[in-house]
């Protein structure tokens, strides 16, 4: 094969080869296998995945994956083909065989995932028709992000963090059973602990739901070293899949077509001969159907490629994940892997063809996540209005009273939560929607049809309920507030993809109780409130509403609020004690919209201002009022229900979201809420959250925050470790006016 740069007058080149530098002249057995496209028009797949034809047309796909892969991350030096490069025969058998809703727990792949949306139009979408494009817009902003994001068209989830990918495809896999989501899952990502649990969760809670395929990607490589199951003999790993849940594990192990003698258990198919390399095609396509079959007809099933990292590029084994700064286009070892790769332009339109043909067109038409997701209309919520002064009522109760509500109108509607909703003050939601268990017991609302998912696993929560909300439905995460952070990294991957998305989702919703001033005999295990600062932070993303109802009234606006909200990330954090009743719901509507309300306002010589953000921290904040008040000063409390409104528009990126939401309090009404002679911030989490008030404010200010856990007996003295108490409040608010 002979690698040379095309003469447009002898050789007619597809007009989306430009930017391709190396084609061949001729590659052997195109004429007998190449000649007519396997897809033929009209069909959406590979009519018979056992013909000779099909596994070369398969293996063109597949290096074609490959040169793109290595031309696209050379030139910009930089990205990462070598994980993807293992497993392209995997992904080209797929998507030949009709299968294009694909997602993957790695963002390393994310080249191969462009390449194949080049290849079958999807990136027209966003103006990519030509290699020269493609190669233009690689990790380039409003281009191709350097890992998958939704901003991509065809593109189902976002990919980055590893050990997140199961949880989009459970999630799509539940509410499109007709449709099998395989998610490709790299042998170092094996190493985070909740993939295969998280799995093994799910498929106890939903056994009829076995539509989604882990692919394993077994290359023996991680991303800087071997990885850490590269020891394991394939018997092995065979029985790991099965002691996990897995009833068909398939694998294909390139070694076992090896004609070239290569050391080590992994080997690189592309060194094969052609005979060989057929061989291993069709070994990979007719396993890869077999695997889809057996999901897609109740069992659960893993579908495992095993080959040496980095097949068919530039280097091998870990050597070849990333790319570095002497890896451009004229890089010996880049040119050398483009021209063993490279295939004549018939081979590259015969490519596009099939690419076109599968699944019925381009993926950014096909795949599920390209339409939005259909939700039943809720109507009106029932909404209880509690008598202001009245009886103290538990706020998340009151919430619960409407998320059964929810999950009656919305079968669709999944609530997770780990720790138990009972403990939490909403052991109304199970009894309304019941608890998923294979176990029925009428005691504890356990049924194996019901709409609240409870693994022991906040990752596995969060996964599956910001997936869930990802690909269009609704769904609610509870947390107590001091364990929330180990889901959160899933739910911050998809808030940020729901900030760039190209279609409404609605918001991913959470609801944290059991906050660190009602765990005080738990001691400092159960008191993490510093979870608020990543909320904090995350509020400039533009998409993120950190919500704190004073009291059961106002919860329920905030979640009614939440509901109609679409690409959001909306975080309710409140108590599960019994706390008074301290505002109506036109008062919350009026907080959620300009971020704040008062709650009370006396007259004085001067004026102190509370700005308090939760509802047991009002408490030693109204006893400081009425302290303040016998000394003759003015005292404005001021309830900070939705503080990301009272940011400057400036200092937020939300004109840049796909949904943007640009309300903000104006000067003139912060001024009203906020304006004193004095200013305390008041919170019984992180200090971060009072941060656009203490931007804004040009009156002498102090906070008083969250500083430690400790064992206490009551929430006061919770409080009194941190300072926040009616005294100290007092003294601090008489020595700013002074």
């Amino acid at each position: 094969m002979t690698a040379v740069t095309p003469n447009p007058q002898s050789v007619s080149v597809p007009e989306f080869c430009d930017g391709i530098q190396y084609f061949s002249s001729d590659i052997p057995g195109f004429d007998t296998y190449g000649s007519t496209p396997v897809i033929g028009e009209g069909q959406t797949a590979i009519a018979d995945p056992t013909s000779t034809v099909a596994a070369y047309q398969t293996l063109l796909y597949a290096d074609a994956l490959r040169y793109l892969i290595l031309q696209v991350t050379a030139s910009k030096a930089s990205g990462h083909p070598g994980g993807f490069a293992s497993q392209a025969e995997a992904y080209a058998a797929l998507v030949l065989l009709g299968y294009k809703n694909i997602m993957t727990e790695v963002g390393h792949h994310a080249p191969g995932f462009y390449s194949a949306m080049f290849l079958d139009r999807s990136l027209e979408d966003m103006g990519i028709t030509t290699v020269q494009q493609l190669r233009d817009r690689f990790r380039e902003r409003h281009g191709l992000l350097g890992h998958l994001s939704g901003f991509i068209p065809g593109i189902l989830a976002p990919a980055g963090p590893l050990g997140q990918g199961q949880h989009f495809a459970m999630a799509a896999a539940l509410l499109h059973r007709d449709t099998l989501f395989p998610f490709t899952l790299g042998d170092g990502g094996l190493g985070e602990p909740y993939i295969v649990s998280a799995i093994a969760h799910f498929h106890t809670a939903y056994p009829n739901a076995t539509n989604f395929l882990p692919v394993l990607v077994w290359n023996g490589y991680s991303q800087e070293h071997h990885s850490m199951v590269s020891l394991k003999t394939n018997a092995a790993m065979v029985d790991y899949w099965r002691g996990n849940g897995f009833e068909h594990v398939v694998l294909i192990d390139a070694k076992d077509f090896d004609d070239q003698n290569q050391a080590g258990a992994y080997v690189d198919s592309t060194a094969f001969s052609l005979q060989q390399r057929i061989a291993f095609a069709q070994a990979v396509l007719t396993k890869t159907d077999e695997a889809a079959r057996s999901a897609m007809g109740g069992k659960l099933t893993v579908l495992i490629i095993k080959q040496l990292k980095g097949a068919g590029v530039h280097a091998r084994g870990a050597k070849s994940h990333n790319l570095y700064a002497q890896h451009t286009l004229d890089n010996p070892d880049i040119i050398g892997a483009l021209n063993a790769r490279a295939l004549p332009p018939a081979a590259w339109q015969l490519v596009r063809t099939n690419c076109e043909r599968a699944s019925g067109g381009p993926a950014s038409k096909t795949v599920v996540t390209e339409s939005v997701f259909p939700i039943p209309a809720l109507g009106q919520l029932p909404l209880e209005a509690f008598v202001v002064g009245g009886d103290p009522k538990v706020s998340t109760t009151a919430m619960g009273k409407l998320v059964a509500a929810v999950g009656q109108a919305d079968s669709a509607f999944v609530v997770t939560n780990a720790d138990g909703n009972e403990a939490s003050g909403i052991a109304n939601i199970n009894q309304a929607l019941k608890i998923i268990h294979p176990t029925e017991d009428a005691l504890y609302y356990q049924n194996p049809i019901g709409q609240v998912y409870e693994p022991l696993s906040e990752d596995a929560c969060a996964g599956l309920a910001a997936g869930l909300a990802l690909m269009g439905a609704r769904s609610l995460w509870c947390s107590y507030e001091s364990f929330a952070i180990n889901g959160l990294p899933i739910w911050q991957t998809v808030t940020q993809a729901m900030a760039e998305l190209r279609r409404p989702t609605p918001a991913t919703v959470t609801l944290f109780t059991a906050g660190a001033l009602e765990q005080g005999r738990n001691g400092w295990t159960h008191q993490r409130p510093e979870i608020e600062a990543y909320f904090a932070a995350m509020m400039r993303n533009g998409n993120v509403f950190p919500l704190f109802p004073p009291d059961a009234n106002s919860i329920q606006v905030c979640y009614d609020w939440a509901l109609t909200q679409k690409n959001k990330g909306i975080v309710i954090t409140a108590s599960k004690s019994p706390l008074p009743i301290r505002t109506t719901f036109e008062q919350t509507r009026q907080a959620i919209a300009e971020g704040a309300i008062t709650l009370h306002e006396s007259d004085g010589n001067k004026t102190v201002v509370f700005a308090v953000i939760g509802d047991m921290t009002l408490i030693p904040v109204v006893e400081a009022a009425s302290q303040l008040a016998a000394a003759g000063v003015g005292v404005r409390i001021v309830s900070v229900v939705n503080p990301r409104r009272l940011y400057r528009p400036t200092d937020v990126a939300w004109d840049i979201c796909s949904e943007p939401d640009g309300e903000f309090l104006s000067d003139a009404q912060f001024s009203a809420l906020f304006g004193g002679d004095g200013l305390i911030g008041v919170t019984g989490g992180a200090a971060n959250m009072l941060e656009p008030i203490m931007l804004r404010s040009q009156a002498n200010r102090d906070t008083f925050a969250w500083k430690r856990g400790e064992t206490t007996a009551s929430p006061g003295e919770i409080m009194a470790v941190n300072g926040i108490t009616a005294a100290a409040l007092t003294k601090r608010a008489l020595e700013l006016i002074q």
